[in-house]
Order: structure tokens, then sequence, then C-alpha cells
């Protein structure tokens, strides 16, 4: 079933080139130090096109949308650079956030959440709404924006972390959706997917039609290989699937090049032709890993095999959060799942 929430906005017209860049790494759990380096990055506004604009260097990439009268905004980065983000949305428009869109429960996407909600479309004075203008004063208005994210979003940041939830209660998602899509509006369609078992079970990622723009939070990031988080329902096979849905909805311009924009959960702008080399990598080194499987491998006979070598030159990394080790264990315990334990082939 869809849902739809009708916002009054135009489209704001703009034609503007396309900035290919590399953003601020990407970080699935960030420890002190990880932290510290991120609150150094500069936070950067670029315009992707239509109404739409990435902010890079917040902890993960934001996407704004501005219509006539509010502002959209997908994930929110890291509470220590909120201050940043909002100085940059009010470089782009002196309007307010109504709308706050979590892609998934990752700090690094949500730590944001309770700061640029309180900033949001009713804060600080209820009478600056354009509903009351319009001669609606007997609608009640709560302050701060609404944060929109899957179900299990708001399950994995609610759920106990020892005697206090994962997140704090003012982070939280205030409204949920259960379905496979969702939709806005501010002067053009906005389309919220729901892929099941991608990187989480609670990924979203955004359509704006007229814009010809999508975000897609951590299903694609390019400074590391894809983060599977299999204790939050992720897998490999769902996130390809993802990626397959991502691509069915992409015009490109010319030669599989331009045309509909996106912007990761981490990295550079990309469009069609990046996200279907990006697909096929990550379905060769799951066809690689299913085959070492099959032959009843163990997981150090795996990693020894070098199954991403070709490739981790661009998406490798020995260190973080996020190490090759780590990607080629998630993908090879998924697929080992049901099968009987294989003694070691050519093991001592």
């Amino acid at each position: 079933m869809k849902q739809t929430i009708v916002i009054r906005a135009a489209a704001l017209r703009t034609a503007l080139a396309l900035l290919l860049i590399l953003c601020v790494a990407g970080v699935p759990s960030l420890s002190a130090r990880q932290q510290q380096a991120a609150t150094e990055e500069k936070v950067e506004v670029l315009p992707v096109q239509g109404n739409v604009y990435m902010i890079a260097g917040a902890g993960a990439n934001i996407t704004v949308q501005v219509g006539d009268d509010y502002v959209i905004v997908v994930d929110t980065g890291i509470p220590q650079k909120s201050a940043e983000v909002l100085a940059a949305i009010h470089k782009i428009t002196d309007k307010h956030i109504l709308f706050i869109i979590n892609t998934s429960a990752d700090t690094d996407h949500t730590g944001g959440n309770e700061n640029l909600s309180k900033a949001g479309w009713a804060l600080p004075d209820l009478s600056l709404s354009p509903l009351l203008k319009s001669g609606r004063e007997g609608l009640e208005l709560q302050p701060g924006s609404s944060i929109i994210a899957h179900i299990n979003v708001l399950d994995r940041m609610g759920a106990p972390a020892g005697k206090q939830p994962a997140s704090p209660h003012a982070s939280w998602p205030s409204d949920t959706y259960e379905t496979d899509e969702w939709k806005l509006y501010n002067g053009e369609g906005i389309f919220i997917f729901h892929p099941p078992n991608a990187h989480t079970d609670g990924d979203s990622y955004v359509l704006f039609r007229k814009s010809d723009v999508i975000s897609t939070g951590d299903i694609l990031t390019f400074d590391t290989y894809p983060v599977i988080k299999a204790e939050q329902g992720g897998s490999i096979n769902g996130l390809i699937d993802a990626l397959n849905q991502i691509i069915a909805l992409l015009e490109a311009k010319e030669s599989e090049e331009g045309g509909t924009y996106i912007i990761p959960g981490h990295g550079h702008i990309c469009d069609r032709n990046d996200i279907v080399n990006y697909r096929d990598m990550v379905t060769i080194i799951r066809g690689r890993i299913q085959d070492l499987v099959n032959k009843g491998m163990t997981l150090e006979q795996v990693q020894a095999a070098k199954t991403t070598v070709d490739y981790d030159g661009i998406f490798g990394a020995t260190s973080g959060p996020w190490t090759t080790d780590m990607f080629v264990a998630a993908v090879y315990r998924d697929l080992s799942k049901g099968k009987a334990p294989q003694k070691a082939v050519g093991g001592r």
C-alpha cells in the first residue's frame, strides 16, 4: 500500500554541472580516532542537478532537496558536524527542513537527526509555517522536522544497548513505513524504496523524480567494498538485488553516462556507468567466493585465494572499520549458510 504526503511547492529550475569528487571516507561504526578524523573534514555543498544538492564531509553523504516552501534532507551525518551542515543548507536556501529521511540506522547517517530536526520547519516560531499563513490556523503543529525511515530502523535505534537504547530517543524516526515504497511530494515526486536484506534489513533509497537523482545510502559506497551487516539482516544477494533495482531506474544520457545521477552513502557523485561497474564487481567476487564455498574451502583458504585482488587497488583496505578480509568473511559466511561443515581442502 502506497502512502502519500503532499506539500505545496514548485520545482526550483536550475541547470548545474556535475562535480565529481572523492568524499570523506565512510565509517560503518566510528571509533574515537575515526570520529576525530571525521570532525576534521571540511563540509562542502555540491550541486547535483535539478533541485538536489549533496553535502560531503559530515561523516556520510547528505542529500538536500529544495522546494518552494520546504527542504527535504536524506541522512544527517555525525552530530559533531550538525552546525556546519545546517550552515551549508542555509547557504543553499532559507527554507525550513520539513522531512528527514534515514537510509539506515548507521550512526554516521543518523547521528545528526536530533540537531537537524530541532532546526526544522516549526521552529523557532510556529507562525512562520506557510500552512498557517494559508489560513489553516486550527492546525496543531509539532515542533521540529519529521524523521522518516523503514520500521526496522526504528527497531534498531530503539533496541536496548545495555541499560540505554542504542540511540537517543530524540534521534529516532518519528514516522515509519513497512511497505516496499513510500511517497512524498515537494515540487517533484519523491519515492522512497525499501529493498529487503541489502546493507541491512532497514535500507531505503530515494528517487527525486523530476531532478533525476537517486540517493542510495550505504547500498552503494565507493570508498570500501560493500558493508554487509549480517547481524542487522544484511546479505550479499540482497545487496546485489538492491543495486539491480536502482540500476533499473536509471536513464543514461549518452554511452551509459550522464542522465540520472546517484549520491552514494560515501564517495563521489556517479552515474549509471559507475554503479553498473560496481554491481559487476560485487557480482564477480560473489561468484568467485561461491565457487570456493562449493568446493568446501575454509574461510582462511578463501581469504588466501585473493578473490578480490583485481579490485583491491580501488576498494581494498587492510586496516580501518571495514577491511577487505572483513568483506570476504561476510560474503563467505552468508554464502555458507545451511551448508554442512567441510574439512579444509589441501590443509594440514
